[in-house]
């Protein structure tokens, strides 16, 4: 019996032993590369929060999110940080390839990795959070000077240190990016000082620099040499601690799918004004004539659409409400004789809500002024075209009901056997009684001269016609 549990504890010692060696000499598991181009919004933060799901059900190893971005949306940022956070694999922020920069929003995302890495002849930085909510025209406030609205603030209130802005809402909004940045760095063992620069001076770094100043943890040529870098080294995750095996590992490359590609599209601010115009355009036409219904399917389509991405992007709703009370005012113009008014104050509404729709500076969230001007334009020329429509048909001779056959000139398709005075004409297209002072012939052309209600009067023409109706 002891020769017997000696034997078993070795069985299970080899066990243990074989256990631990065969994951060396197993292929590694494959490395997500997820990619991250141009302005961070919506779009980007759905194909990133699904693409980091996605790596886990696929058995990836790591994601890495390949950054080139000027920043974006505060809320997409936040977003795409929070499933950062919680991934259960580590996740590589690599600004690449050189030339890239991860400016603002990606400063935040790559502070908030795991790993943070560079190509040489990138850049990041310049994080301070751009005005929300602020009104066209505002100057900027001088710093340590304080703007008029600053005067009711309490007594207590310290001045602004020097280049950080005055107001108020300005400081707040500095401040909480800056504790989120500091608090991102200390999570993650990097620079603390220099993130709060980025946020309050809007400085920013090369590749080199950031890696002297502990700012980033790799400087790599490109990806197959980031992860030799990474090969072996442990880095703790939501789940707890991961080692590493890239060397020699699989890319599986996940780029935007078709979904991510219309958001995008969608997301953009003058995609949605077009969108919002066609839609209710194409609603008031499918109800000024009902027909065919193509006009109502596609505006409603248009519509939703536009109310879809309106809801994703900051938008001012009293720049919504200008927009729409501006199209309902040239909508009324080729209905009511305002004799312009109403258009002209539909165009000026549009433009001053198309001005304000977004609720922030974000580069590339804003919509064009030449966009704008030609909407407005358009707009303007097709309600020029509806009420020049209307005015030549108010001008035209009425051509149906009773003002339309009286007057008319026909010819009698058929006479009473009994009554050589009665008989039958062809009037638009409808198949008339008539009853004339004199004997009536068929083909004779005649006059109406009166209608008794389902009985036509008329008297003889004095010229034959062949008019039938």
């Amino acid at each position: 019996m002891p020769a017997f549990a000696r034997c078993l504890r070795r069985a299970l010692a080899l066990s243990s032993l074989l256990l631990a060696v065969l994951p060396v000499f197993a292929a590694p598991s494959p490395v997500t590369v997820l990619t991250v181009e141009g302005v961070i919004g919506p779009a980007s933060a759905d194909y990133l929060i699904r693409g980091l799901s996605r790596a886990k059900q696929e058995g990836s190893q790591l994601v890495v999110l390949r950054i080139d971005t000027p920043g974006g949306l505060d809320t997409s940022m936040r977003a795409i940080i929070k499933a950062i956070l919680a991934s259960p694999l580590p996740v590589a922020s690599y600004v690449a390839p050189s030339g890239a920069r991860a400016a603002s929003a990606g400063t935040y995302i790559l502070y908030a990795s795991h790993i943070a890495a560079m190509a040489p002849g990138t850049n990041l930085g310049a994080a301070t959070p751009v005005q929300i909510g602020g009104m066209p025209g505002t100057p900027p406030q001088q710093p340590g000077r304080s703007s008029p609205a600053d005067k009711g603030d309490k007594a207590g209130d310290e001045p602004a240190p020097s280049g950080e802005p005055a107001d108020t809402l300005s400081r707040k909004q500095i401040n909480d990016a800056a504790a989120y940045i500091r608090g991102l760095a200390q999570l993650r063992g990097r620079n603390v000082e220099w993130a709060e620069q980025a946020v309050r001076e809007a400085v920013s770094l090369s590749a080199r620099e950031a890696l002297e100043l502990k700012v980033i943890d790799y400087q790599a040529t490109d990806l197959p040499d980031l992860l030799r870098q990474l090969d072996g080294k442990r880095h703790a995750v939501a789940e707890g601690m991961v080692t590493l095996r890239t060397a020699g590992a699989e890319l599986v490359f996940h780029e935007p799918d078709w979904r991510t590609r219309l958001l995008a599209v969608i997301t953009n601010p003058s995609v949605a004004l077009i969108l919002m115009m066609l839609g209710v355009y194409g609603l008031f036409f499918e109800f000024s004539s009902p027909g065919f219904g193509l006009g109502g399917v596609l505006g409603a389509i248009c519509l939703i659409l536009a109310l879809y991405a309106l809801q994703l992007l900051p938008v001012s709703y009293a720049g919504v409400g200008l927009i729409l009370l501006g199209i309902a005012f040239m909508t009324a113009e080729a209905f009511l004789p305002s004799f312009g008014v109403l258009g002209i104050g539909g165009v000026v509404a549009f433009v001053i809500g198309a001005l304000i729709l977004i609720d922030t500076e974000v580069p590339g969230f804003g919509i064009p002024l030449p966009l704008i001007v030609t909407l407005a334009v358009v707009s303007a020329g097709l309600i020029a075209f509806i009420v020049g429509m209307a005015l030549k048909a108010r001008r035209r001779e009425v051509q149906s009901g009773d003002a339309g056959l009286v007057g008319s000139l026909t010819a009698v398709i058929a006479v009473e056997a009994g009554d050589p005075r009665a008989g039958w004409v062809q009037l638009q297209g409808e198949r008339w009684q008539v009853r004339s002072p004199q004997p009536l012939r068929s083909g004779q052309a005649v006059r109406v001269v009166a209608r008794q209600g389902l009985l036509l009067e008329v008297a003889a023409a004095e010229q034959p016609t062949s008019e039938g109706g």
